[in-house]
C-alpha cells in the first residue's frame, strides 16, 4: 500500500492492508498505523486506529460491524424523536448468505431493500461499501436493480454516503446512482451521495448529523422539531455543523434533486383516545389473541386542538411488541473467541392495518386480534395515517405505550373455515389464462368474516408461489390492507420483476385471524412487450346489445396502445370507424385488460343501424415497438 504523503488511501484500503497484516504481526501492524497517522490528520482518521487495534484479523469485517451499529443507531434514534415514522431495518448479516461462481450473495436483501422501496419508503439510507455499480461486495442492490424499480408516485430520497455511488462527472461510465434516479417508473425523486471514496469514519460523522437536520432534531438549527428544511438545505446544515466543517471530505457528499424539494413528512397529529371504550388515560384492556377489539382516535392540530372539520380517512397500522434480533455472522468472524454479531431491536409484526373513516376529526375501528400474536403482554405500537382529497392536509402520529398486547381469548367463538380470495393480474378484468407483460402487479381481494391474518405466524402468511417454487415464495402480508371501515374485507397489490416469457400458474395461500388457510390459483401467460405485441380474449359485451357495447380485449403492454375498431356489414360493407387508445391518464398503463372503446350501434353518419349480426375488426398499435395487431369477430344488435 502506497503512503506517500499526498496519495489518497481510503479506509477501504485500510482496514484491508493493515487486516492481514495483523494476521502475522500485531507489532507490524501497530507501526504501520503509527506511520500512517504521521501522514493523514486525525480529520480523515478519527477513531480509526482504535477501532482496528481491537479486533483480529478480518478488519473488514469489523468496519462492517461499525457501519451495521452506525444505520442501527441512527433509526432508533430517528423513532426515539420521531414516533410516527416506522423505521424498516435491512442489515444485510441478518439474512442468510449465499454463495455463488461470483462470490457471496444476499438475494433476500436485494428483495428486501426493493419491496420496501416499492411499498412507499420515504427515506433509504445505505451506509457501506460501495461504487459506481452499485452497494456492497455481495452487489446487494446494483445498476439492474436500481432500473428495475416501480415504485411510481412513490418517490424517495436515496441517502448513500458510501464510496463513489454518484460519479457523475465521467460521461463514459453511467453510475447506479444516476440510473435510480433517472428512472422514469420509480427510484429516487433526490439523492444525497457521493462521488468520490470516502472515510468510514467520515461516514459515520457525516450521517449522524445529517439525519438529525433532515428530520429536524437538531439543536443547532432555527427549525422547530414540526418544521422541516429542504433536503439540500439539510445537507447544507450538515456540513457546516461543527462536527463536520473541518473535514474535507465532505465536498463529496452531494445532493442532486430540485434543491426546493422537502420531504413529504405530514403534520400532527393523529393520536389514540380510547380503547374498547375505555379512555387511554385509564386501565384499559389487553388486545389478547381471537379477541374483539375496537379503538378510537381523534385528528388535532399541533396544540392538540381536535379538528372538528377533518373529513377524510386514517390508515392504521398496529405492530405487536418489538421483536429482539441478531445477525448470523454469516462469515464467521470471531474477537476474543466470540462471534461478532449485531443485537438490535426491530418493529413487532402487523397484526392489523386497515382504513378507517374520519368524520369531524374522530374515528372509530375495530378488528379481531390474530392466534399469532405474541403471548407474553407487552405494548405494541399504533400508526396512524391521516389524509383528505387535499394533499397538503396528511397528518400522523403513533402510540407508543398506550396498547397493550398479549394472551388468548379462551371464549373466542369456533371458526373453522378460511377466507375466500380472488386474483387478478394487473387489473380487475383479468381472466385466468390471459396475457400479462413481464412484471405484471398481482392483484387480490380477501375476505374472511374474522378477518386475515398478517401477524406472521410460522406457516401462516400470505403466500405467494409461481410455476411451484416453494423455494423461492413471496411473502405478501405488508402488501395487505383493509377495505374502508370493513376489517373483514381487503386487498393487496403486489408488483413481480422480469418473469420469464411463457405459462405460468400462480398459487396463492392466505390465512384467516383464527388460521383457517385457503389457496387460490391463476394461470398466465407473460410475453415479451419489448419483442411481441399481443392482444388475447377480444370480445364486445353486452352481445347481442340494443343501446351500446363496450370493446375488451388483454394485451401484454406497459405502454399506452392506439386502438382501431371497424364495424362491417356481413357483406363487407364498413359502417362505423372507432378510434382511441388505451386508458392511462398521460402515464404508462399497468392494466392488461382494455375496455376503452363504446359504440352506440350508430354509423358513420349518426344514423342507427339495423338490428342483425355485424363482423368487426379490432385492430392495436404499439408506438413504443411499431407493432400492429389484430383480430376479427361478430356482435349482433337487437
Amino acid at each position: 500500500m502506497d503512503t506517500n504523503e499526498g496519495t489518497l488511501v481510503t479506509a477501504d484500503k485500510l482496514d484491508i492492508a493493515v487486516g492481514r497484516i495483523l494476521a502475522d504481526s500485531p507489532q507490524r501492524a501497530k507501526k504501520m498505523v503509527d506511520k500512517i497517522e504521521s501522514y493523514y490528520s486525525k480529520e480523515a482518521l478519527g477513531n480509526w486506529r482504535n477501532n482496528i487495534i481491537a479486533i483480529s484479523d478480518d478488519v473488514d469485517i469489523i468496519w462492517e460491524r461499525i457501519l451495521q451499529e452506525t444505520t442501527d443507531a441512527i433509526a432508533d434514534e430517528i423513532t426515539d424523536r420521531k414516533p410516527f415514522i416506522n423505521a424498516i431495518k435491512i442489515h444485510a448479516d441478518a439474512y442468510q448468505q449465499q454463495s455463488s461462481a461470483g462470490g457471496d450473495r444476499y438475494p433476500a436483501v436485494t428483495s428486501a431493500i426493493a419491496d420496501a422501496i416499492e411499498n412507499g419508503a420515504l427515506v433509504v439510507n445505505y451506509f457501506g461499501h460501495g461504487g459506481e455499480d452499485g452497494l456492497a461486495f455481495e452487489r446487494i442492490f446494483e445498476k439492474m436493480d436500481a432500473e428495475n424499480l416501480r415504485n411510481q408516485c412513490k418517490l424517495n430520497c436515496f441517502v448513500t454516503v458510501t464510496c463513489e455511488y454518484t460519479r457523475f462527472d465521467n460521461p463514459l461510465r453511467v453510475t447506479a446512482g444516476e440510473l435510480i434516479y433517472w428512472n422514469e417508473k420509480g427510484g429516487a425523486i433526490s439523492l444525497i451521495t457521493t462521488t468520490r471514496q470516502i472515510f468510514v469514519t467520515v461516514g459515520v460523522t457525516f450521517n449522524k448529523k445529517l439525519e438529525e437536520y433532515l428530520f429536524s432534531y437538531s439543536d443547532n438549527d432555527t427549525y422547530s422539531d414540526y418544521e422541516y428544511p429542504t433536503i439540500a438545505e439539510a445537507l447544507r446544515l450538515t456540513k457546516i455543523d461543527p462536527s463536520v466543517t473541518n473535514i474535507n471530505q465532505k465536498y463529496l457528499v452531494f445532493y442532486i434533486g430540485d434543491p426546493a424539494l422537502k420531504l413529504a413528512f405530514p403534520d400532527p397529529d393523529v393520536r389514540l383516545t380510547k380503547i374498547n371504550d375505555v379512555p387511554i388515560s385509564q386501565q384499559t384492556e389487553v388486545l389478547s389473541a381471537l379477541s374483539y377489539a375496537k379503538l378510537a382516535g381523534e385528528v388535532t392540530d399541533i396544540s392538540g386542538n381536535v379538528l372538528t372539520n377533518y373529513n377524510g380517512k386514517v390508515v392504521t397500522t398496529i405492530y405487536d411488541k418489538s421483536i429482539q434480533r441478531q445477525t448470523l455472522a454469516n462469515d464467521n468472524i470471531s474477537d476474543g473467541g466470540e462471534l461478532i454479531k449485531l443485537d438490535y431491536t426491530t418493529l413487532g409484526e402487523v397484526i392489523f392495518r386497515g382504513q378507517v373513516t374520519v368524520t369531524n376529526g374522530s374515528f372509530e375501528f375495530d378488528f379481531i386480534v390474530p392466534r399469532d400474536i405474541g403471548i407474553p403482554v407487552g405494548y405494541g405500537k399504533v400508526s396512524f395515517y391521516a389524509s383528505t382529497d387535499n394533499s397538503t392536509k396528511d397528518l400522523s402520529g403513533a402510540a407508543i405505550n398506550s396498547v397493550q398486547i398479549g394472551g388468548i381469548n379462551a371464549n373466542a367463538p369456533e371458526d373453522n373455515q378460511g377466507p375466500v380470495i380472488n386474483l387478478f393480474m394487473n387489473d380487475e378484468n383479468f381472466a385466468s389464462g390471459g396475457v400479462t407483460n413481464e412484471s405484471p402487479t398481482l392483484l387480490v381481494k380477501l375476505q374472511d368474516e374474522n378477518g386475515i391474518n398478517t401477524a406472521s405466524g410460522i406457516g401462516h402468511d400470505i403466500v405467494a408461489v409461481i410455476d411451484g417454487d416453494e423455494v423461492n415464495p413471496y411473502v405478501l402480508n405488508d402488501y395487505y390492507i383493509t377495505e374502508l371501515d370493513d376489517y373483514t374485507r381487503g386487498n393487496l397489490s403486489f408488483p413481480f420483476r422480469d418473469l420469464e416469457p411463457g405459462l405460468h400458474t400462480l398459487s396463492l395461500k392466505a390465512w384467516d385471524v383464527y388460521n383457517n388457510s385457503s389457496t387460490s390459483e391463476l394461470q398466465f401467460r407473460v410475453f415479451n412487450e419489448d419483442a411481441n405485441l399481443v392482444i388475447d380474449n377480444v370480445l364486445n359485451y353486452p352481445n347481442p346489445f340494443v343501446n351500446y357495447t363496450e370493446f375488451w380485449f388483454s394485451h401484454n403492454s406497459s405502454e399506452n396502445l392506439e386502438v382501431s375498431v371497424q364495424i362491417f356489414t356481413i357483406s363487407g360493407k364498413l359502417v362505423r370507424t372507432l378510434n382511441g387508445k388505451t386508458s392511462g391518464a398521460g402515464v404508462k398503463s399497468t392494466a392488461s385488460t382494455s375496455r376503452d372503446i363504446v359504440w352506440d350501434g350508430r354509423d358513420d353518419f349518426g344514423d342507427k343501424i339495423g338490428k342483425g349480426t355485424y363482423i368487426y375488426k379490432l385492430k392495436v398499435h404499439s408506438s413504443a415497438i411499431n407493432k400492429t395487431v389484430e383480430k376479427i369477430e361478430k356482435l349482433v344488435i337487437l
